[in-house]
């Protein structure tokens, strides 16, 4: 068997994540209400700001199998709804499919450092296909990556250079004291997912699009 159709044939035995992926979301839940109840008025993000929902990013196949759990849920519970997600997977697919730096068979990104530099320019303006463009929610906000789970407030991270430092979405805290930004860091249990992650029958990334259509 191919590496491509081994990759997908892994990719398609993932609709099943891992027990310990809804304490994991349990978990960023509630880290994430907390650090919105102590930013306050300093946190911006509100059903309707989609800012973040525009551009193309790649996820992981812990997010490819909570996604592709919610739309295996939303087509037995609401077919309609899933319908309308499909259709826009497939017109964003149509639409930059050409460019798409990976498989278009499987979804799987490239993982060669051409293809990485070409992910970084790639689609950058789209919106994600789990955008409403009506309403400005996500559809499938239950079952949202992890990358979009911890945008907004001040999260930590460790730069190219290896300092580390909170970054949080530019529209929330503006006229913010370094201070008043480090009180509402969300802390972000990486070590969790990363032990989930490692029980994935198959490793690789993807992108939203790919992982609604599984």
């Amino acid at each position: 068997m191919r590496r491509g159709e081994r990759w997908r044939s892994d990719m398609l035995a993932l609709m099943t994540v891992p027990a310990g992926d809804s304490e994991l979301v349990q978990i960023m839940d509630a880290a994430l209400e907390e650090a919105a109840r102590r930013a306050g008025p300093w946190l911006a993000c509100r059903p309707g700001c989609t800012q973040c929902c525009h551009g193309a990013f790649a996820i992981n196949t812990l997010d490819a199998a909570r996604l592709a759990t919610g739309m295996a849920t939303l087509r037995a519970e609401q077919p309609e709804q899933a319908s309308r997600l499909e259709a826009r997977a497939h017109a964003w697919i149509a639409a930059h499919g050409a460019e798409y730096p990976g498989d278009l068979q499987t979804g799987r990104l490239g993982d060669s450092e051409e293809e990485q530099e070409r992910f970084a320019d790639f689609a950058n303006d789209a919106a994600c296909p789990a955008l409403d463009p009506e309403t400005g929610v996500c559809e499938v906000y239950t079952w949202r990556p992890m990358t979009c789970r911890v945008f907004g407030p001040p999260v930590r991270s460790v730069g190219e250079d290896g300092a580390e430092g909170l970054g949080y979405c530019e529209l929330c805290f503006i006229g913010a004291a370094p201070e008043q930004v480090a009180a509402c860091e969300m802390p972000v249990p990486h070590d969790r997912e990363a032990a989930l992650l490692a029980r994935m029958p198959a490793q690789g990334e993807t992108v939203v699009a790919f992982a609604l259509l599984r």
